[in-house]
């Protein structure tokens, strides 16, 4: 896998884990994307922020060290995305993945028709599942 497919994963793996409170008890991953979803909203306006005060008050002899210091703040989000990518693509623990597979029977007895992996599930899968699960629940 590329490094811009494990960003793109890493997003999606974002998108999809469900903002609910109560995850967090179950899933340590709930901690790890609400803190990336933070930073990517906005550390890039902190870096601009950072860049332009910089340059404002330390005028062009600054710009090395304003340069240097955006592109760190710039680099953290990336960082997340990789990270949190990285984790989309891990297999789940034996436990977990019998636990996906009744979560996704489950639904598609209760009138769903979902297709997702039951073969060798990710925690990309599980997100999904869960996705779906709270947006049957709110119908």
């Amino acid at each position: 896998m590329s490094v811009v497919e494990i960003v793109k994963l890493g997003r999606k793996y974002m998108l999809l884990w469900p903002e609910r409170r109560e995850l967090a008890e179950y899933f340590a991953e709930y901690q790890a994307i609400k803190m990336s979803r933070l930073v990517c909203k906005y550390l890039p306006g902190v870096a601009l922020f950072t860049l332009v005060m910089q340059l404002y008050f330390g005028g062009i002899a600054s710009l090395p060290q304003s340069v240097v210091y955006t592109v760190f703040m710039l680099s953290v989000p990336l960082q997340a995305l990789v990270m949190l990518g990285i984790k989309a693509d891990k297999f789940l623990p034996p436990a977990l993945a019998a636990w996906y597979k009744e979560g996704v029977a489950k639904i598609n007895q209760g009138g769903g028709d979902i297709k997702l992996s039951v073969q060798k599930p990710r925690y990309v899968d599980l997100a999904q599942l869960l996705n779906v699960s709270y947006r049957h629940a709110k119908h």
